[in-house]
């Protein structure tokens, strides 16, 4: 009976935010390592499917960057990386695809069986335009995104489908862009005006030191952030995830989340309950 009490005062605890956030637009950007992980995708994805049953309006923008990693190791292509992005000429451009084209297929099958209805997008066609990322080398076909065309997104939302958006761009040029999926989940949310863009990862959050969990942030406003990046507390592969964060809060998306996608239903508990379990940056 005291189990079956305390679920439901669960449920009464989500029932603010399932009000709050009824046929909002919410953004999750997956990716990294943690994609591959069949177990914690299942639970990321159901977290998705529930959200989608509770009312509210998902689209997964996925990376997939250790599968095309191991594509192209495979294949005896040495992979080089400049500041964290993938110099990409036209072979590696067509294994990105394919891979990324792959993980799409995986996951909107897996949500289909989970019992919701899930379309893959491709951000080539008509969703994402790019252009040539400028940088202090030529990075090939890496892309920086100008525009990103909402009503492709909107139209599948509006069908109660939940959108999974592949990360690549198209120029004016005609010529097909790698984009980087947190850049592109933050500018996706910024068109669809969403409520929440949430990054998932494979860390806690944001720590003030990195090795002590209690030192762990979980809000912080934008100029607090910046801070701790002139400080050096914020480094490395969390830079251009708190930058993805800004750039969404600059543009209108009223919270964003970084969290961490192995804990069991993170991304219902940081939605639905008031303590959350990530960091969130607000403006």
């Amino acid at each position: 009976m005291e189990e079956a009490i305390r679920k439901a005062d669960v449920l009464i605890e989500a029932l603010p935010y399932i009000k709050k956030f009824h046929n909002k637009v919410i953004v999750i950007k997956y990716g990294g390592s943690i994609l591959g992980e069949e177990k914690i995708r299942k639970g990321v994805l159901e977290d998705i499917v529930f959200l989608n049953f509770m009312g509210l309006k998902p689209v997964l923008v996925h990376g997939g960057g250790p599968n095309i990693s191991d594509r192209l190791r495979q294949a005896g292509v040495k992979t080089e990386f400049v500041d964290g992005m993938r110099v990409t000429d036209e072979s590696t451009l067509k294994v990105v695809e394919e891979e990324l084209q792959e993980l799409n297929d995986i996951i909107v099958k897996e949500i289909n069986e989970l019992g919701a209805k899930a379309v893959g997008l491709n951000g080539k066609d008509g969703i994402i335009r790019a252009e040539k990322k400028k940088a202090k080398v030529d990075l090939g076909l890496v892309g920086n995104i100008t525009e990103v065309e909402a009503e492709g997104i909107l139209d599948e939302l509006k069908k109660n489908k939940i959108a999974v958006v592949l990360p690549m761009g198209k120029g004016k040029d005609n010529k097909v862009y790698n984009v980087n999926a947190d850049e592109a989940a933050s500018n996706v949310a910024a068109a669809l005006a969403a409520e929440k863009l949430v990054l998932l990862t494979n860390v806690m959050g944001i720590m003030r030191r990195p090795d002590d969990p209690h030192s762990f942030l979980s809000t912080l406003t934008e100029n607090e952030a910046k801070k701790l990046i002139a400080e050096d507390i914020i480094q490395q592969g969390m830079i251009p995830k708190v930058a993805a964060c800004f750039n969404a809060l600059d543009k209108g998306v009223k919270k964003t989340h970084i969290i961490d996608a192995r804990i069991q239903h993170a991304l219902l508990l940081e939605i639905f309950t008031d303590q959350g379990v990530g960091t969130e940056i607000i403006k």
